[in-house]
């Protein structure tokens, strides 16, 4: 197939090429350092290794690399051996040779994977030097190879079809990520160079690709996910008119994963790149980023992986408090609205976060969420789960929560204190039953009075409940009277008086 595709090039070079033709596997060097503040490369041939196979690739300069039809340049040329206006047209001929794309699932054509791996080697130390301004011919032979190499259908995961035990397997590696990395180092250099025009690159780099690079966030190669990450920031920052759009189609992949599949590997790694986009928001925020907050964001506490993420998504939400502290009771309302019931280990984290947003709330608007606040807060002290009781009790050990909670006990007390009456009178864990003590404590200190009188009403209505029942209990024992003298035969209707 690799022949097939290269005969369709010229069998002939120009005779400038032909001139340069016998110094041409001498002079085409690999440099295998890493290049500074990229993707950085992982070496796979020594300088032994290259230069006993210098001789192989001398030999199949002609017969399995033809020379590329672009200005008659030979694209094993070494960029030093031609002069500076020939230099885009090599460079356009070499991306055209890296077009060709390996089956890594097999061992052949092994010379010629180490020509194309050598080969994307010198583009991405060309590129990285700076030396040529970039023209549209080069600039869409960029994205024209890169998108050849990466844009690709991931094969389907045979793991886990759902997210359930299966989520902490060994991440899949993909086999050609010696070529993949180069070509990702390629494209990140070439988008942050300063010698692309952004006016004239929004031709080629435009919404098809942007949304094909965010296909790949869901590959199973975490460093995959890692290149796209650093790659994506980049054109955020770089092609302000794409920057709607990336906004927009992060949000379409977090509606189908939390609304959908609720299945997809590149969550964390798309909330580490808007983290940061969030905190250039201008102030006012816009109303499209509030509802990038209320409708993407906080929906994303429903899916069971949360935990996957949550440090990022935790880290997001952050900053728009941050940037306005009035959405505080958007996002406790969403928090409460996804709050876990099944799951202890999930409500543990939920009230981690819960501590946290509440540090950086003001007393206005806890007041306007401190009442269903509360009350969720009452039911996790009540939970047989130790875990989850203990971590609702550790928001009494944060000063500023104590205080919010002190200037607002007399609304804040009845809606725990039964919860609190309960854990002291009889929780099986001894650490939960001391925390609980204290939290009372603390509130007797604020204000013994109040606590006295809601202590009375507990023990009224703990009185009251206690009649109840055993009212309840003498009525199942004349029932039960009843039926024993009256034993019911066939459709026998019978009348029970009290």
């Amino acid at each position: 197939m690799f022949k097939q595709f290269l005969s369709k090039f010229p069998r002939k070079s120009s005779s400038k090429a032909e001139n340069n033709g016998d110094s041409t596997g001498n002079n085409n060097s690999v440099n295998n350092n890493a290049v500074g503040n990229g993707i950085q490369r992982t070496n796979s041939s020594n300088s032994s290794t290259v230069s006993s196979r210098s001789n192989v690739v001398k030999r199949m300069s002609s017969a399995v690399f033809p020379s590329s039809v672009v200005a008659g340049i030979e694209p094993l040329l070494s960029f030093k051996d031609v002069s500076n206006p020939e230099k885009q047209n090599l460079l356009i001929s070499k991306l055209n040779l890296c077009c060709v794309v390996f089956d890594f699932n097999d061992s052949k054509n092994a010379a010629e994977k180490d020509l194309k791996r050598s080969t994307l080697i010198e583009l991405v130390d060309f590129v990285a030097s700076g030396s040529v301004r970039f023209n549209e011919p080069v600039i869409a032979a960029v994205c024209k190879m890169t998108a050849l190499n990466l844009f690709r259908v991931f094969p389907p995961n045979y793991r886990s079809n759902g997210g359930g035990e299966n989520d902490d397997d060994e991440p899949m590696f993909d086999p050609a990520w010696s070529h993949l990395q180069l070509v990702y180092d390629l494209l990140l250099r070439f988008i942050t160079s300063s010698n692309l025009d952004a006016k004239v690159a929004k031709k080629h780099v435009d919404h098809s690709f942007v949304l094909k690079l965010l296909d790949l966030f869901d590959s199973d190669d975490p460093r995959e996910r890692d290149c796209l990450k650093t790659i994506l920031h980049r054109i955020y920052g770089k092609f302000m008119v794409h920057r709607p759009f990336i906004r927009k189609s992060v949000s379409n992949i977090f509606y189908r994963f939390v609304f959908e599949t609720e299945r997809h590997n590149g969550i964390a790694e798309l909330l580490e790149i808007f983290g940061s986009v969030i905190s250039g928001f201008a102030l006012p925020l816009k109303e499209e980023h509030k509802m990038f907050l209320c409708r993407a964001l906080i929906p994303l506490h429903k899916p069971k992986s949360v935990g996957l993420y949550l440090q990022q998504l935790s880290y997001c939400i952050a900053q728009f408090l941050e940037k306005d502290p009035k959405l505080v009771s958007y996002v406790i309302r969403g928090l409460l609205k996804y709050w876990p019931v099944t799951s202890s280990q999930k409500e543990v984290m939920f009230l981690g976060e819960l501590e946290e947003i509440l540090e950086a709330t003001n007393m206005a608007e806890f007041q306007k969420i401190m009442v269903p606040l509360f009350k969720r807060i009452g039911t996790s002290l009540n939970s047989s789960h130790f875990q989850v009781a203990e971590r609702a009790l550790f928001l009494w050990n944060n000063d500023h929560i104590v205080s919010l909670i002190a200037h607002n006990r007399q609304v804040i007390l009845p809606l725990i204190y039964p919860a609190l009456e309960k854990n002291a009178q009889g929780h099986w864990n001894q650490a939960v039953l001391n925390l609980t003590l204290n939290v009372r404590k603390m509130f007797a200190e604020m204000d013994n009075d109040l606590v006295l009188s809601y202590q009375e009403k507990f023990e009224d209505e703990a009185a009251k409940l206690k009649a109840a029942c055993e009212k309840r209990t003498v009525i199942w024992e004349r029932l039960e009277n009843v039926a024993s003298f009256q034993p019911v035969t066939g459709n026998t209707a019978v009348l029970v008086k009290q």
